[in-house]
């Protein structure tokens, strides 16, 4: 093993190690890990160079990275919206959680963001139960927004995973 395959295979654990962070990230409201596992794709591509292969592949990712942040948005939104909660409840919501997030992460964007939805369906609402309610179904959503991240976040790795066994069986 020369010298330029101990650095390519040494860029690609840290390529990869890069990822992992990324996925691991997802548990964090404020951190775009969908994004992080993309772009470390996008620097191995212009590090590595690019082929028909790796366009196909970062053209798939994109795609996957795109649908899971607009999924996020959409499941956590809609699981409040679906036990009644406000849209201003809501706006509340992503308000809480990016002052949770940074007051006190991993969990704070979590918590900010119910404290922040039961905050507003109390005063509009009046009763806690019907408040209680509407976090119930954003937390619902949240653990669906969670694990379809995390699906996509794995699925792009393991493209990843396959550009790379495929530029080293191409080169035996």
């Amino acid at each position: 093993m020369d010298l330029q395959q101990i650095g390519l295979i040494s860029y690609q654990v840290i390529t990869l190690a890069v990822m992992l962070v990324g996925l691991f990230s997802l548990f964090i409201l404020i951190v775009p890990g969908l994004v992080i596992i993309w772009v470390s794709a996008v620097v191995y591509a212009i590090v590595i160079g690019v082929s028909w292969v790796s366009v196909l592949i970062l053209f798939f990712m994109t795609i996957l990275m795109i649908i899971g942040n607009l999924s996020d948005n959409f499941l956590i939104s809609a699981g409040a919206k679906a036990k009644g909660a406000s849209w201003l409840a809501i706006a509340g919501a992503l308000l809480g959680g990016i002052v949770g997030s940074i007051v006190w992460p991993p969990i704070g964007g979590i918590i900010g963001a119910l404290l922040g939805l039961f905050a507003i369906e109390i005063v509009r609402l009046r009763r806690w139960k019907a408040a209680y309610d509407s976090i119930r179904g954003m937390a619902l959503g949240c653990g669906w927004a969670l694990a379809v991240r995390l699906t996509i976040g794995g699925i792009m790795i393991l493209w990843w995973v396959v550009w790379v066994a495929i530029g080293w069986f191409s080169t035996i």
